[in-house]
């Protein structure tokens, strides 16, 4: 067997019982790894020198065929309401036909970091059966020192064949493509899918469920910090704001996607970013834009012009979810460390498009806990094939899909995180005002960034509060530089009766949703939610 590159000689991939293969090439940084990708024809260079590829029918994650090894160790600390469930056996067997598969192939492999707290970080091992998936995973984790290689073990090991696929029957598994998860060897399988969002979405749970353990609590958000070191983080779903709001060219953004919160403060576990191109432009999000015009980016799943070489943003044939991968250095006002102090502020993202909620609201520990809980944001008619009106969302903890664990631990975290640390958190409607979707108008942004940073400075927590009648939050009565009638959003609706009705209905959809989590909970969050 050929091998090539930096490695620890005593920890080579025979370790995890690979076997004779026809080579493996260790840790190659991204020049290597483009001109390695090009040879094998995996895809192309664009204008500006990103490298494109497509991931075949998988263009995005697949939840429905990820699974978790059930035994022992998991019986009694994984949420299986939330969880597909593999037997031991099965997994193994899924592990050495694996194995077998890779015999005489090339591999590619990376020593990374899931984590830049160095007391907490996770070494992890990713092994590919393609280039550009070794280049993925080189942007998105954090990168070892080039000494530290000689020495490295890693503690979570993955292994992503695409071209394998899954005998359903064999496995117990629902299809050809498979992630499979065993928690307690730290093994991850992903099988059948070349979508490299797998690999770090599957790096994030491990970390969702090792790091609880050690009183940290990991985090589904962005966060950015201040010239005060006054940390923000900032949870919401997908249409948000979460990734525009939080990359503010007057603060230091930490990372856009995922992080953790321990005693030594708020860390990336990630080195890189992984963001949404559809409709990106130039003049909206301008440090993003040039990413996608930097050699070292992957763009995954876009149109390209086959004159120009230009990607068209615009067209979503492929997927809608074309994406750019880069490490966050190519972000001009991004953390050289992925590390900062304990944050004072949360801000809980919802784009309500009921147009009930407040612009901004204060939330005591326990609503934050029922709003975290809660997850709420809206669909708006038009974004889903079968959606007419407003739906609403509700994504336990802002990202149900990685949370191994129950809920309500990561609930708890945080409320005591919160109360041990004195953060403020807010409720930052970006939704409607005025009216539903279709009648009111989206909250003006101005506003929105006007608040954040009255939040963000301090200078909010001594405005005058009201207390909202239905929903049992405190807002503001009066904030500089924003309407006032924006923040008693009654006063915005022609229709009071009709403002009324919508907001006891949002109201009701929240305390059914809560219904699950009251077992969990002590009376004082079961309190905190809307009055129905």
């Amino acid at each position: 067997m050929k091998q090539f590159g930096t490695w620890n000689e005593s920890n080579g991939v025979d370790k995890l019982g690979l076997r004779n293969l026809d080579s493996v090439h260790y840790n190659y940084r991204f020049p290597k790894l483009v001109e390695e990708s090009l040879a094998r024809k995996e895809g192309r260079l664009i204008e500006g020198g990103a490298f494109a590829v497509d991931t075949g029918k998988h263009t995005g994650r697949s939840p429905k065929d990820k699974h978790t090894v059930r035994d022992a160790t998991t019986e009694n600390t994984i949420w299986w309401d939330n969880n597909k469930a593999m037997t031991p056996e099965a997994f193994d067997l899924l592990y050495e036909d694996m194995m077998a598969y890779a015999e005489g192939k090339e591999l590619f492999v990376q020593d990374l970091y899931g984590g830049a707290d160095i007391d907490h970080r996770l070494p992890t091992r990713v092994v590919t059966e393609l280039c550009w998936q070794s280049h993925f995973i080189r942007n998105m984790l954090i990168r070892p020192e080039h000494a530290e290689l000689a020495d490295f073990v890693q503690e979570l090991t993955v292994i992503d064949f695409p071209g394998f696929l899954c005998d359903p029957e064999k496995y117990g598994v629902r299809s050809e493509t498979c992630i499979a998860l065993n928690l307690t060897k730290k093994i991850i399988l992903v099988a059948g899918s070349s979508y490299a969002g797998e690999i770090k979405k599957s790096v994030f749970t491990t970390l969702n469920y090792l790091l609880p353990e050690k009183n940290i609590m990991p985090m589904h958000c962005s966060a950015n910090v201040g010239d005060d070191d006054d940390t923000a983080i900032f949870f919401g779903l997908s249409g948000t704001g979460k990734t525009t709001l939080s990359a503010d060219p007057s603060r230091t953004l930490i990372g856009d996607d995922e992080h953790g919160w321990g005693e030594n403060g708020v860390f990336n576990f990630e080195g890189g970013c992984y963001a949404k191109t559809i409709n990106l432009s130039a003049e909206a999000e301008p440090e993003i834009y040039a990413t996608t015009h930097t050699f070292g980016a992957i763009v995954e799943n876009m149109v390209i012009d086959p004159i120009t070489d230009k990607p068209d943003f615009a067209d979503g044939s492929k997927t809608e979810n074309t994406r750019v991968s880069y490490p966050t250095y190519f972000i001009p006002n991004a953390s050289a460390t992925g590390r900062a102090p304990q944050p004072k502020n949360i801000i809980m993202l919802t784009a309500d498009a009921f147009g009930v909620l407040p612009p901004i609201a204060k939330l005591t520990p326990e609503q934050a806990m029922y709003h975290f809980l809660s997850g709420y944001t809206a669909k708006v008619a038009g974004t889903e094939k079968g959606v007419t009106e407003p739906e609403a969302t509700f994504s336990t903890c802002f990202g149900a899909p990685f949370m191994p664990r129950h809920p309500s631990e990561y609930g708890n975290l945080l409320r005591e995180m919160m109360e041990k640390h004195q953060v403020k958190c807010w409720l930052v409607n970006t939704g409607w005002t005025g009216g539903v979707y279709g009648v009111g108008s989206r909250m003006p942004i101005k506003a929105t960034r006007a608040l954040l940073t009255a939040a963000l400075n301090g200078s909010l927590a001594s405005a005058e509060f009201r207390t909202d009648e239905v929903f049992g939050v405190e807002v503001p009565v009066a904030v500089p530089g924003v309407d006032t009638t924006l923040l008693t959003p009654r006063d915005t609706w022609a229709d009071k009766a009709a403002f009324d009705a919508m907001a006891a209905k949002l109201a009701g959809m929240f305390v059914k949703n809560f219904e699950y989590y009251l077992p969990h909970v002590d009376d004082a969050v079961k309190a905190a939610g809307p009055k129905a």
